[in-house]
Parts: C-alpha cells; sequence; structure tokens
C-alpha cells in the first residue's frame, strides 16, 4: 500500500506543481488542466502504439501540454475572455481533439506495449526479485520528481521566477517595470499544463492504459492537495512550498486508497470519491479562515490593548 501511495502521490504531485505554478504564482484559475492530463497520456498512446521510443513520447507529450496551455493564454489574452471560461472552452476542445490522437478510440491498452515501468518492473524481477517490483517504480519517480523540484526552485529565484511571482500579486507592478504580462503569463500556463500532461503520460504508464476520460476531477484533486499541504506545512519560502505540495499530493493519494480499501466498512463506495474530494477542500477553506480570522482578532486585540497603554 505505502508503495502504491507514493507512487500515485508523485505522479499526480506533477499535475500539483503544474497547478501551483497557475494557481499560485499567477493566480490564475486554469481549468485547462482536465483535458491537459489526458492529453499527455493520448499522445503517449499514439506514440507507443506507432513505435516512438519512450523518451521522445514523452517529451511529445509534454510538448503536447504546452500547446494546450498556449490555447488558453491566447484566448485569456487576445479575445478578452475570462481565465475560467477561457479554461473550460479549451478543455472541452482537447476532449474531441484526444479522440482524434487516439484514432477515435475511447482507450488504448498497454497490456503488449512495452512502457518505461513495465522495464523498471521487469529489471526489478530480474535483479531484486525478493523486492516488491513497484518500489522501482517509485524510486525512478522520487529521483525525478525531486530533480524537476529543484529545477522549479532554482528558477523561481531568477528574475524571470521573481517577476512572475509579482504578476500574480500585483500586475500592475509588473506592467510598470517595462514587462509584457501576457508573455509572462503565458509561459507560466504553458509550462504548467506541460507538467500536467507529463503526470498524465506517467499516470497511463501506471495504470496500464491510456482513457480519454482520465482527466475528470483532476483539477479538483490537484486543489486538494494543494490546500492539504498548505494545511500542513505554513512558509513563504518556495522551496517549502513545492516540497508542500508534493507532501499533500502523497497525503490525497493516501486518503483516497484508504477509502477505496476500507470504506466498506462505513458504506464508502469509489462512486464518493468525488463527494470526499469536495468536502476535503470545504473543510481546509473552512480551518484556513477560520485561522485567518483567529489571527485578525488577535492582532486587532493587541493593537487596542497598545493603544490603550
Amino acid at each position: 500500500m505505502i508503495s502504491g501511495i507514493l507512487s500515485e502521490g508523485f505522479i499526480y504531485g506533477l499535475m500539483a506543481l503544474g497547478l501551483f505554478c497557475t494557481f499560485r504564482v499567477l493566480n490564475f484559475c486554469d481549468m485547462t488542466v482536465d483535458g491537459s492530463f489526458p492529453l499527455g497520456g493520448c499522445v503517449l498512446a499514439a506514440c507507443l502504439v506507432h513505435g516512438v521510443p519512450i523518451v521522445p513520447a514523452l517529451l511529445l507529450a509534454f510538448a503536447a501540454g504546452l500547446c494546450a496551455g498556449a490555447v488558453t493564454s491566447i484566448i485569456y489574452t487576445k479575445l478578452r475572455i475570462p481565465d475560467l471560461l477561457a479554461g473550460i472552452l479549451t478543455m472541452t476542445m482537447l476532449y474531441s481533439i484526444n479522440l482524434r490522437i487516439m484514432e477515435d478510440k475511447a482507450n488504448v491498452s498497454f497490456l503488449r506495449i512495452p512502457t518505461l515501468f513495465s522495464r523498471i518492473i521487469d529489471a526489478m524481477y530480474d535483479f531484486l526479485p525478493d523486492v516488491e517490483p513497484e518500489w522501482g517504480i517509485v524510486c525512478f519517480l522520487v529521483i525525478f520528481v525531486i530533480a524537476l523540484k529543484a529545477v522549479l526552485d532554482l528558477f523561481f529565484h531568477t528574475d524571470m521566477g521573481l517577476t512572475m511571482g509579482a504578476l500574480g500579486a500585483n500586475p500592475q507592478l509588473v506592467i510598470s517595470q517595462g514587462v509584457n504580462p501576457d508573455i509572462l503569463r503565458m509561459i507560466g500556463i504553458c509550462f504548467g499544463n506541460g507538467l500536467a500532461a507529463l503526470a498524465g503520460a506517467f499516470a497511463a504508464m501506471y495504470s496500464g492504459f491510456a482513457d480519454v476520460g482520465m482527466g475528470t476531477g483532476t483539477v479538483v484533486s490537484g486543489l486538494a492537495s494543494l490546500m492539504l499541504g498548505e494545511f500542513v506545512l505554513r512558509s513563504n519560502r518556495i522551496s517549502l512550498q513545492t516540497l508542500r505540495v508534493l507532501i499533500g499530493s502523497c497525503i490525497y493519494r493516501a486518503l483516497m486508497i484508504l477509502a477505496r480499501t476500507y470504506g466498506h466498512y462505513i458504506h464508502l463506495t469509489p462512486n464518493d470519491l468525488q463527494l470526499v474530494t469536495g468536502l476535503l477542500i470545504i473543510i481546509c477553506l473552512l480551518v484556513t479562515r477560520l485561522n485567518a480570522d483567529g489571527g485578525r482578532k488577535r492582532g486587532q486585540k493587541s493593537a487596542a490593548t497598545g493603544g490603550a497603554r
């Protein structure tokens, strides 16, 4: 169970890092992820079916996510459509595009197609037969995701990364410095959706098939991961903020796996998992608001006491 939690946690943690770039850094409500996540899996499936090697297939999946983010950004900046609606429009169009990519098939199985994860499992059987093969996937994902996190941390310490963070907090400040906010926002949205598509490709390999409907509820689960991480670890340091995204993703996946495994004791079925996700987000929002209100009241009380003195 632990290996499954970590595998799913780091796979969906990639998607959550993409959401972190758009929702938290850019303050952009991007619903495109529900379409770009399965887009990555569909592109990977199409590439593997036609004999494309694993690494180029993953790069093409990432590039497809970049294109999906670019479409959303263009709809938002050039057509002046609100960010939420722009993402929904792109997500809706991507469903048909995903079907086209998979040649009008709703899903493609990797049962007879070797993938990166299947090769890792075969290698584990050959060299470490006494170890659960899924731990090989966990080790690969830990190395890959931690390396990506390190690159993200370095980026957000560069001038462009700091400016991107300022764009989400105060767009007028960025404009006053002579920076084009549309280009900067497009870079962030493209990268966020590229990570979501890459996560979709990994999720397809992990589950053994690609499906056009595998992105349903992805944004909600990603937001739940973000909020759980913020609830557990509070910090303004970017390295800890990206770390808590991964922690929140693992916690969320642990809760979902526990609900699927032991939920029957309280008559919980897999159909109720979206309900559980929504309740988790509501609880996190309520706790955050109560903490903020409590801190504000304590600050007002302290100010009043100081003024009286």
